[in-house]
């Protein structure tokens, strides 16, 4: 969890975009997500680049053209070595396949720091800084359980794409919180439960996810609880239960946090979602690329950055805040 409101609004403080001059001794720091279009990778740059301004270092960034393009990224680690990048932050858009770049990297005294997703097998890269996406599983399956009330659940998921660790975590945390039998945090496939009718991949994406909720809709429409991805992907889902006339009694619980999703749980649309600080994941890593530039020390491991349940209608048992702390801590802004 975050040590207070304001030790992540002091990261937070830093907002603006600012190209900073190159000198020859001056740390130069890769950052590279999984697409420049996601909201949330879009907050995790804004936090990159204000503690790279502060910390007087050069901030490269690259994105994914889509979620899932590891070219890009290979390309992109390519680049930066290239271009002096003695610390590389990469949200990898294939836990596997983008390991071998990684190696190569490493092998030539880069560090490397995954952000948000883990690479498979996580050691792959130096150090991760991230959400425990397990624990923020956990914590809105508890909810969705308690928010039925005793109903028979008839659960539909949206999930990012086959193979991701992120999208398994949450998902099999869900799971588990929701007391259904799950695969362990270890495992990269996801669970599935006779109380599951419709499992599909949204790929993060509010437009897929409102297509896989359609689909999923005329598979079988009696659903009363919907689980997300992320925030995008249950806006899109709920576009398609109020297009069905549907929206009444459904619970739709997801994770991110982000100011529109917190917002959507203010507007009823979102009962609960597990809020995370992509802010927070970029400045330490840029943090820790300055160490490595000028004092030669590596992190290494996990470093858990924290999650909060956010709800506005709590829930017996289940610890939350409400949609107005949800919004003053919303990604670190």
């Amino acid at each position: 969890m975050l040590k207070s409101a304001s030790s992540l609004l002091a990261i937070a403080a830093l907002a603006a975009v600012t190209t900073v001059a190159v000198s020859a001794d001056q740390p130069v720091i890769g950052l590279i997500t999984k697409t420049d279009t996601n909201p949330f990778f879009v907050k995790m740059k804004e936090g990159a680049t204000e503690m790279a301004k502060s910390r007087g270092a050069k901030l490269l960034t690259a994105a994914g053209k889509q979620d899932g393009d590891n070219a890009a990224q290979v390309t992109a680690i390519e680049n930066m070595m290239t271009a002096g990048a003695k610390t590389i932050m990469i949200t990898a858009n294939d836990s596997k396949a983008i390991v071998p770049a990684i190696q190569k990297a490493r092998a030539k005294g880069v560090m490397v720091i995954a952000l948000d997703s883990p690479t498979d097998p996580q050691d792959a890269t130096d150090a991760l800084f991230a959400t425990d996406n397990y624990k923020a599983g956990i914590l809105i399956g508890e909810y969705a359980k308690a928010a039925l009330a005793g109903k028979p659940a008839k659960i539909v998921t949206l999930d990012l794409f086959p193979g991701h660790p992120v999208g398994a975590q949450r998902h099999n945390g869900f799971m588990k919180g929701f007391g259904l039998a799950a695969p362990d945090k270890s495992v990269n496939t996801l669970g599935t439960a006779p109380e599951i009718i419709c499992q599909a991949d949204s790929y993060g994406d509010q437009a897929k996810g409102q297509t896989a909720m359609e689909n999923c809709l005329q598979k079988n429409p009696d659903v009363n609880l919907i689980y997300t991805i992320n925030e995008p992907a249950a806006a899109g889902a709920y576009t398609a239960l109020k297009r069905a006339g549907k929206e009444k009694g459904v619970v739709i619980v997801s994770v991110d946090g982000g100011c529109a999703g917190i917002r959507n749980v203010k507007a009823g649309i979102i009962q609960a979602t597990s809020q995370q600080y992509p802010l927070k994941m970029a400045a330490l890593g840029v943090a820790a690329g300055v160490d490595y530039a000028t004092k030669g020390t590596k992190v290494s491991g996990y470093t858990d950055t924290g999650v909060t349940l956010i709800a506005d209608k709590p829930m017996a048992g289940v610890d939350s805040k409400d949609s107005k702390v949800g919004e003053s801590l919303c990604w670190g802004k």
